[in-house]
């Protein structure tokens, strides 16, 4: 605020300005009661404060707003930008171009795709030779495993089934290897008993033989 003029006159006293000086030149009111009487009331001024909370809030609420239409632009840029539609028009002419060579030469295409195509040599450039000996060398591998996958792709349908029948075959060989195990050992129990029993034989004859000279011999 620029500073007042010392050669500029001095304002004319309005009416109110000498009714408060000759009061407080009367003694009836104190100059600090005038002074007092000057400043704001904390009502107005918490007033103000709320009006100036409220304007920053909106002004927050208006940014917030402004940062979300920037996020939606971001992530619609590959929709809506120029740029991004210049290249998307650029592919649908493309497309739409060679679905017109393809229209004008229909019949010839149907035509060449009716003949049969053995014993006719394609022509590739020398650059792909080699990318054409191992992309042949890669079809023959699938040809030869081409039953063994369609017969896998078959028997998907039935890979429960499958694995049940699976899951009762173990079942019945663990039963099948446990009886196993008890015939084995019933075998070498008997094996065991047949040693014992040939063992006996021999005495068993020699008593009968001495039993029997004992009787003969009277």
């Amino acid at each position: 605020m620029a500073a007042a003029d010392p050669g500029d006159p001095a304002p004319a006293p309005n009416p109110a300005g000498l009714l408060l000086g000759h009061i407080v030149a009367s003694g009836t009111v104190a100059q600090e009661i005038l002074d007092i009487s000057k400043k704001s009331t904390p009502c107005f001024v918490n007033f103000s404060r709320l009006q100036q909370i409220t304007n920053i809030q909106a002004e927050i609420n208006q940014k917030n707003l402004e940062i979300e239409l920037l996020k939606l632009e971001k992530d619609t840029a590959d929709i809506v930008h120029p740029s991004f539609l210049a290249q998307k028009c650029q592919t649908l002419q493309s497309m739409n171009t060679h679905l017109e060579a393809v229209l004008k030469e229909k019949r010839s295409l149907r035509q060449r795709l009716l003949k049969p195509m053995c014993q006719e040599n394609l022509p590739i450039e020398a650059v792909y030779h080699r990318y054409m000996v191992h992309l042949l060398e890669l079809a023959v591998t699938f040809i030869e495993r081409l039953e063994t996958h369609l017969e896998t792709i078959r028997n998907i349908p039935h890979l429960d089934a499958d694995l049940k029948r699976m899951s009762k075959a173990l079942a019945k060989m663990d039963i099948l290897v446990t009886e196993t195990e008890e015939l084995a050992e019933n075998i070498l129990k008997w094996r065991e008993q047949q040693k014992e029993i040939s063992s006996c034989i021999p005495k068993i004859l020699a008593e009968e033989n001495y039993l029997h000279k004992c009787i003969v011999t009277p």
